[in-house]
């Protein structure tokens, strides 16, 4: 339990560095571990962890330099990481920044690495240009990704890569997907201004917003009026659209966005499919707050047996797990848990569900294949393999989205089998 005020930087912080620690040590993110900060202290704490895991490279370098030895207790070395990133994007409070570290530190091992913790960072602030400027020749401390990382990106999108970095270094987009069941996207967009909230179009019924705000202050939110989206997301639907009436199914479902965009569309015959009970909890409570309705249940989607009832499918959404390549600025901490043959193996299950799902889809009928990846191997390489496989499956259109301004980046194919 810390000591510390909850409202003050040296707890903000301590909890940082504690969330960092943790992925280092291979949990995600995405497993709630901001939830277990106190409510009031998670923006502040939320920016330093994200911030600081989109700059570990370049944390990493500065460490390599400042350290004798690599420290024992890993939430030593988090807490150094944190307080670096924040030295640099407020280097007007530089000096407070050291003194609420050191606080911080005092809730770490007894408060034995105080003195440690003071002395790397005031060195840090006396060789701070220097160290800076050595940066430019390390690729992971200049790019803040892995060299691996880039070597894939430099592959693939040799006049691009540099762009897609950029990208991934940015915080993200707000984007918004306005229910065309309750109200316009223009009419929406006009609500948000009239509301103070900056916006544009981006898509059929997708806004960008100026800024992020708190889902509370948008208007009619808890009524279903809109939802929290990245227009790159919304393309899902877009491409997939089902006539009405159709029998449809979104194989890995959670939290939900997709599902709820295609019934926001048109009413549908849906099935909605994920592995985890807790995550098709959170495909009911979207579903819920929109007021539409699918069946929804917990399942392997590959393993047939567990959910079909022989029925086949007039369209499928099959949003496969990836190396999340494509958001890695939503999910920093993704770029260093990843390993490069991390691919390979997401290659291999996406594989495995691409030819489950197959099977259930009625001759005439669509899949549309679906990641959050920019890597190829997960994308254009993966559906040219499954066309070799599957000679009746024809492709009806394909679009890599990379990660820009409006939005992150995703990889579609629209798959149609042959009657």
């Amino acid at each position: 339990m810390s000591r510390l005020p909850f409202n003050s930087l040296a707890y903000a912080l301590l909890q940082a560095a504690r969330i960092d620690a943790a992925v280092f040590a291979g949990q995600s993110l995405a497993d709630g571990l901001l939830g277990r900060v106190d409510p009031t202290a998670r923006p502040a704490v939320q920016d330093l962890v994200y911030g600081s895991l989109r700059a570990y490279g370049r944390g990493d370098f500065f460490l390599s330099r400042l350290l004798d030895r690599p420290l024992a207790v890993d939430e030593v070395r988090a807490l150094l990481l944190v307080a670096i990133y924040r030295i640099e994007t407020r280097p007007e409070a530089v000096h407070t920044v050291v003194d609420q570290a050191v606080f911080a530190a005092g809730e770490v091992v007894g408060g034995k690495f105080r003195g440690l913790v003071n002395g790397v960072l005031r060195n840090f602030l006396r060789q701070q240009e220097a160290l800076s400027a050595a940066v430019a020749a390390d690729p992971a401390a200049s790019t803040q990704h892995p060299e691996w990382w880039l070597a894939q990106l430099q592959a693939a999108y040799p006049l691009a890569w540099q762009d897609i970095v950029a990208a991934g270094n940015m915080p993200p987009p707000m984007g918004l997907r306005v229910n065309l069941r309750q109200t316009t996207r223009d009419d929406y967009l006009a609500r948000l201004v009239a509301a103070g909230i900056a916006a544009k179009p981006v898509g059929e019924c997708a806004l960008a917003l100026a800024r992020p705000v708190a889902v509370e202050s948008l208007p009619d939110f808890a009524q279903g009026a809109a939802s929290v989206q990245d227009p790159g997301a919304q393309v899902a639907a877009e491409l997939l659209d089902p006539a009405p009436g159709s029998r449809v199914l979104d194989a890995c479902a959670a939290p939900g966005g997709k599902t709820a965009h295609l019934l926001e569309r048109a009413d549908l015959d849906l099935l909605a499919l994920d592995l985890k009970a807790a995550r098709c909890r959170r495909i009911e409570e979207n579903l819920a707050r929109l007021q539409l309705q699918a069946t929804v249940k917990v399942a392997d989607c590959a393993k047939l047996n567990q959910w079909w009832d022989g029925q086949p499918f007039d369209a499928v959404l099959a949003d496969v797990p990836c190396t999340a390549s494509g958001v890695v600025r939503r999910n920093p901490d993704a770029k260093w848990l990843r390993r490069v043959e991390d691919i390979a193996s997401f290659a291999t299950a996406q594989a495995r569900i691409l030819d489950a799902l197959w099977q259930v889809v009625r001759p005439g009928g669509k899949l549309l294949y679906a990641t959050c990846s920019v890597f190829p191997a997960e994308n254009g390489e993966q559906i040219s393999r499954f066309m070799e496989r599957q000679p009746q499956a024809l492709r009806c259109k394909e679009e890599q989205l990379l990660p820009g301004a409006d939005h992150d980046g995703f990889f579609y194919c629209l798959l149609e089998k042959r009657a």
